[in-house]
């Protein structure tokens, strides 16, 4: 089919847009919630530096999949994830990827801490959580992009650690698509440095379940998508 390979292609120079709303509900604010003057002084500055210092790469690798009672088989490793199979129906394929911002930002924002200058801080720091967030939804949207060509529905992502998926599968998950290729390192606690980083799988099959996975049509930038389910609101792709 053209999508499994023997390692991870390593992704740069990526036009990820970051989500503002994504910013502010890491600082605590609930949807529509609209920030005092101050505070949105405050966004827009960290915001520009976020900008400037955030280098979004990937380490992303398609494999043959087998997933049957919640048993996830790809590449000689296997996950067990709670409700995986109702989630994704049938699959042939598994993309596993690792995906950063790098630690410029992370580095800026302890600088910050030492000078004790905590509002910038913090709001930086929501910015980088932001930035890795929608650069895993631009993966997201970049595997339905390589997958429609071969006819396959592309899941959404999972992630370990997150829900009932046990963070130790992160081990695997490296074994599988390592993410030395982009600066990441994985320690024996599975806590990966730049701390800025998410890994995450999707599914692929022919059968594959798209139709419950609105939050990520909502945020995709393919507009000839045939398995779209509402329009486009918003996108974590930059224009231009």
């Amino acid at each position: 089919m053209g999508l499994a390979s023997e390692a991870p292609h390593v992704l740069v120079d990526l036009p990820l847009a970051i989500d503002p709303a994504e910013i502010l509900r890491f600082q605590g604010y609930k949807p529509g919630a609209v920030p005092d003057a101050v505070v949105r002084a405050l966004f827009d500055e960290a915001l520009v530096l976020g900008r400037a210092l955030v280098r979004p790469r990937a380490a992303l690798r398609w494999l043959p999949a087998r997933l049957a009672a919640d048993r996830l088989e790809a590449g000689g490793v296997a996950f067990t994830v709670p409700g995986l199979s109702a989630a994704w129906g049938a699959i042939e394929y598994l993309a596993a990827a690792v995906a950063t911002i790098g630690g410029a930002l992370e580095q800026r924002v302890r600088e910050l801490w030492d000078a004790r200058e905590l509002p910038l801080a913090a709001m930086l720091d929501s910015v980088g959580s932001a930035a890795v967030e929608s650069l895993a939804e631009y993966l997201n949207d970049l595997l339905c992009q390589q997958g429609l060509p071969h006819g396959l529905r592309v899941t959404n992502r999972v992630s370990p650690g997150y829900g009932d998926w046990d963070v130790a599968d992160q081990r695997a998950l490296f074994a599988i698509c390592p993410g030395d290729g982009v600066g990441v390192t994985l320690n024996e606690a599975c806590f990966m440095l730049p701390e800025k980083t998410i890994t995450l799988v999707a599914g692929a099959g022919v059968a594959a379940r798209v139709d419950h996975y609105f939050a990520q049509c909502a945020r995709c930038w393919m507009r000839d998508c045939a398995y779209r389910r509402v329009p486009a609101r918003a996108s974590v792709r930059r224009d231009g």
